[in-house]
């Protein structure tokens, strides 16, 4: 994938609403180091990086607006528990011409790096959250993911955030496929009144 990687998103039991983001600056790099070297982070994220100057060469140029990128710790009750990024499809050529996308599509990817924190159903609580708070208010017209077909969590919570089925793609150099899945403004907002009608209290 040219783009950058996608991580998996738990969709399991019960989840708190508590959840916030901000902006991922330098500061950050050793926490997303430390996260990205445990073991269920690099199952669905990709290899874990040799060092410190390695995540520093791929999230310097984010933070700093030189890469279409924008990077943000996800936080539960103002702790930080991990990563999310979002990002115009049409900004990485090479992956949008195999994804096959609108111009003004986006594309996120998350990862949670806290194991206290992973199978408690977060996932689509902070998708919905990130969608209505930060991608579309940017203007993108839909949304699209691209987890693993063996990534069942992920799948589950994109699915229980709104995400639709779109298409499976096979990007060259790419051992697996990736499940495309879409979600515009109009599936989010069906998506929180279904919620709202289940939980009327």
């Amino acid at each position: 994938m040219t783009g950058p990687s996608r991580g998996p998103a738990d969709g399991a039991g019960p989840a708190p609403v508590d959840i916030g983001f901000r902006c991922l600056t330098e500061a950050d790099l050793s926490l997303v180091y430390a996260w990205r070297r445990r073991d269920f982070v690099a199952e669905w994220y990709g290899n874990p990086p040799a060092s410190l100057a390695d995540v520093a060469r791929t999230y310097l140029p984010r933070i700093r607006g030189e890469a279409p990128t924008d990077c943000y710790l996800i936080l539960s009750a103002g702790v930080p528990i991990g990563l999310i990024q979002t990002y115009l499809i049409h900004d990485y050529p090479e992956y949008a011409e195999h994804v096959g996308v609108d111009e003004d599509t986006a594309g996120l990817d998350l990862f949670i790096g806290e194991a206290g924190h992973i199978h408690r159903g977060l996932g689509p609580v902070i998708l919905r959250r990130f969608l209505d708070e930060v991608v579309f208010p940017g203007g993108a017209a839909n949304c699209v993911v691209g987890p693993a077909p063996s990534n069942r969590a992920a799948i589950r919570a994109y699915e229980k955030a709104g995400f639709r089925y779109l298409k499976t793609v096979q990007l060259p150099d790419e051992p697996v496929s990736e499940l495309i899945m879409v979600i515009t403004p109009a599936d989010l907002g069906r998506r929180k009144q279904g919620l709202s009608a289940e939980n009327p209290g």
